[in-house]
């Protein structure tokens, strides 16, 4: 029988983490659940913060750092939805988790959205191109459906995005594809991979796409649900670059589990998740941004290669 390879010691903790917490931020609960991008020279982060007095509900802010490391958050939602504008206006103000796609020079970014009367969450579309303004596009998938992420060009002059259906209670969470010729008109739905581990048999979840010479690389984030509840860990999956539905690659060990207090302790314990990372290709690294306890957010770093071959050793 063919050895698994272990990829639990290819990212590497920050020493500095966590790099953002609560306590840091007077009247904010949790801090978490970043979503990364570079512009400009800087690191930016799309935030997710819950106040322990709700007068915004959750919601989205940016953090910027110039050395990837110390950040500087902005005390202002930069996510705002018209409630008076359908179809904004079922919308309850729950605006967290996103998930950013740079495509040519604007950056698209999915938010997947609660409705306060409907079968929530749905994923909305918006876009920004200096990280100062922010456009909603269009409500891009029915519910539920959770961690919605674009690719970063068209593949064979379509536009793709991986899906995360389901999800819910009774159900598992697994991840689909679907393509557009436009942004906002989806078709042409394919299953790609449902749970399959230990590590993730409740439910995975997609995160923007990164391009490497051996295929996209997705890092997913994976639940189980032993007996002290649900822990959600981080790994990858490698897909097709020209037939991205088809699953060549797989991380059959977590990349990070919850060990650290940070990660096992908080407002939702036992939980690591990324809602994307950055790819250094001069430096064969990846940075990976993620929420620890759905309260504070942590950085670890290791090689892409490494990464993307751990994937492609457990097909």
């Amino acid at each position: 029988m063919k050895q698994m390879t272990d990829a639990t010691g290819i990212l590497k903790r920050h020493p500095a983490n966590p790099l953002l917490k609560p306590e840091d931020y007077p009247g904010v609960m949790q801090i978490f659940n970043p979503s990364p991008a570079m512009y400009n020279g800087e690191t930016i982060l799309l935030v997710s913060v819950i106040l322990f007095k709700p007068v915004r509900g959750a919601e989205t802010r940016i953090a910027r750092s110039k050395d990837g490391i110390h950040f500087m958050l902005e005390e202002e939602p930069f996510i705002k939805l018209d409630i008076g504008r359908f179809p904004y206006d079922i919308i309850n103000r729950h605006v967290i988790d996103n998930r950013v796609t740079l495509i040519d020079d604007t950056y698209y970014i999915l938010t997947p959205v609660c409705t306060s009367e409907f079968d929530g969450p749905a994923t909305v579309l918006g876009k920004t191109r200096d990280f100062k303004t922010y456009e909603p596009i269009e409500v891009i998938t029915l519910p539920q459906n959770r961690g919605a992420s674009l690719f970063p060009e068209k593949i064979n002059g379509k536009y793709y995005k991986l899906d995360r259906p389901g999800g819910g209670t009774g159900s598992f969470g697994s991840i689909w594809l679907s393509s557009s010729s436009n942004l906002t008109h989806w078709g042409e739905f394919r299953p790609v991979l449902r749970p399959y581990n230990s590590w993730n048999w409740s439910k995975i979840g997609p995160t923007p796409p990164i391009k490497t010479e051996k295929g996209w690389l997705v890092i997913i984030h994976g639940v189980s649900t032993p007996c002290d509840g649900p822990h959600y860990s981080i790994g990858a999956i490698l897909l097709d670059l020209e037939n991205p539905w088809k699953v060549i690659g797989k991380t059959y060990s977590t990349l990070l589990s919850p060990e650290m207090d940070s990660e096992t302790r908080g407002r939702v314990d036992n939980v690591v998740f990324p809602c994307g990372a950055i790819a250094d290709y001069a430096k064969d690294e990846l940075r990976l941004y993620y929420g620890a306890a759905d309260t504070r957010i942590c950085l670890a770093t290791g090689s892409l290669s490494e990464t993307v071959n751990a994937c492609l050793e457990n097909i």
